[in-house]
């Protein structure tokens, strides 16, 4: 069977839903199956990100749908020459991993990252997220660093590892 053509594009607005969806299977608090309001709360803070100077979010699309998702912060940094490029999520569904949807997203947020003259692309992953860590080391990134987290709201994060890789 031909591998089906993906495409990159910026995120739109009626993505939210798609994206939302992405980000839950990725571990995020769900908002999906909340009320209205917190539903329209979580759809205009989408809309700020995508209106927002030096914030990206990008989506993979295979055959009209949206199967992958990615965002990029452009973040000053002090005592470098450039700024950071900074990726907060990288999600694509499961049923679409590797098959290059990653790599692509990956791929534009560098392309956005050297247009800003970043210094460097980073992102956070889950410990338990052996794939993506193979997967990024593939694509030329180095484990640089741990991350430690105080939680400061009530809110169920970190998540707990699921039962078997979640991917990327």
């Amino acid at each position: 069977m031909a591998e089906r053509p993906i495409s990159i594009r910026s995120a739109r607005e009626e993505d939210f839903e798609a994206v939302t969806s992405l980000l839950e299977e990725l571990g995020r608090p769900k908002v999906l199956a909340t009320s209205e309001r917190n539903r329209a709360a979580h759809r205009e803070r989408y809309r700020a990100w995508l209106a927002a100077p030096d914030y990206y979010a990008f989506v993979a699309e295979e055959d009209g749908d949206v199967v992958g998702f990615v965002d990029l912060q452009i973040v000053p940094r002090l005592n470098f020459e450039g700024p950071q490029a900074w990726v907060p999520d990288l999600i694509v569904a499961e049923r679409s991993r590797s098959r290059g949807v990653g790599a692509a997203l990956l791929a534009r947020t560098e392309e956005v990252a050297r247009q800003h003259g970043a210094f460097s692309l980073a992102l956070e992953s889950a410990h338990w997220r052996t794939r993506a860590h193979a997967f990024y080391v593939r694509e030329g990134m180095k484990d640089a660093a741990r991350e430690f987290v105080k939680v400061l709201a009530n809110v169920d994060w970190p998540p707990s590892p699921p039962q078997r890789d979640g991917g990327r």
